[in-house]
């Protein structure tokens, strides 16, 4: 086994495995419950996800997951039972950040489908939902820093956790990326969920702590689990300019699309506004914000220039 203790960057934190290596030391016997038609309709915009990837990565990760429930259920169970009160049905939470165009929804995506293949009731909740507004973000001369840490409703995203914690029903916010705004009035229900996997850019985020005493907690104070899905700056870089050119080909063709402007702008003035907004948004937000929390994952998956996940990072400790 070519197994890598921590080095570079993530330092001692983490073992280190080649792809197939994890699949060795984690993976089990059993085929993936999902066919070609399952990985069709997981995959994102230019995300080669392949069956043989959710055997070889997913599987193991979700194999570690579910053990990772049982002794977190087991010990909720033992604290409930010591304070004599009733044992309350809260679900076990997973967080998973990323990059923009990294691929968080379909890795986000895979991991739901395998636990509800393990009969388990799941859900997916983007944390886009949560973002401010568009006509507040403009008042606040925010559009600029859409993504960033400070353009998300805190408070609401707390108290929709809170209310997962204590076992309470929980909304959250519909966020429409063709409007590319949240939709006014619009929530999802979250209930009975045995697990929800809470993905977006900054939920491994931590801010200044507060100076007037007051304990306001982090969203990853909330989480059983974490994942950081990770890759080079350039293969970012590269992904996010395929998939907003192939979104002006698909997607933005709808009138009613907010990027609708650009379907019928030539390609490269498109490939030159996009350039601009890696450059001045998302690089800004993945080097200040999104990667720094990388260390604070429980697992992080680094994938390849072709969008395949070759080694994965074990948090130790």
């Amino acid at each position: 086994m070519s197994l890598v203790s921590g080095s570079g960057t993530v330092g001692p934190l983490f073992d280190r495995y080649t792809a197939a290596d994890w699949a060795v030391a984690w993976g089990g016997s059993a085929p993936p419950p999902l066919d070609a038609d399952d990985i069709r309709r997981l995959r994102g915009i230019g995300n080669p996800l392949t069956l043989g990837e959710v055997e070889r990565i997913y599987m193991p990760l979700v194999e570690l997951l579910v053990t990772h429930m049982g002794a977190q259920w087991d010990l909720r169970r033992r604290r409930a039972a010591l304070n004599r009160r009733p044992g309350r049905p809260m679900p076990f939470i997973i967080g998973l950040a990323g990059s923009v165009a990294v691929g968080k929804s379909t890795a986000a995506r895979v991991l739901q489908s395998l636990l509800q293949a393990e009969g388990r009731k799941v859900a997916l909740v983007p944390t886009d939902g949560f973002l401010l507004p568009n006509a507040e973000l403009k008042a606040r001369d925010l559009m600029h820093r859409k993504g960033f840490p400070g353009t998300y409703d805190m408070r609401a995203l707390v108290g929709f956790l809170t209310d997962l914690r204590l076992g309470r029903p929980a909304h959250a916010p519909v966020y429409s990326h063709q409007t590319y705004d949240v939709v006014p009035g619009r929530t999802v229900a979250v209930e009975d969920a045995e697990v929800v996997v809470l993905e977006g850019l900054n939920v491994l985020q931590v801010g200044p702590l507060q100076q007037d005493g007051e304990h306001r907690p982090f969203v990853s104070d909330f989480f059983d689990f974490s994942v950081y899905v990770d890759a080079a700056e350039d293969h970012l870089r590269r992904w996010y300019l395929d998939r907003f050119l192939a979104l002006r080909a698909t997607a933005f063709q709808d009138p009613q699309a907010y990027f609708h402007r650009y379907a019928a702008m030539p390609e490269a003035e498109a490939a030159a506004f996009a350039e601009s907004v890696w450059e001045s948004i998302n690089l800004v937000n993945l080097r200040d914000n999104i990667l720094p929390t990388r260390a604070r994952a429980d697992v992080v998956l680094r994938k390849d220039e072709d969008h395949r996940v070759r080694e994965v990072w074990l948090r130790r400790v």
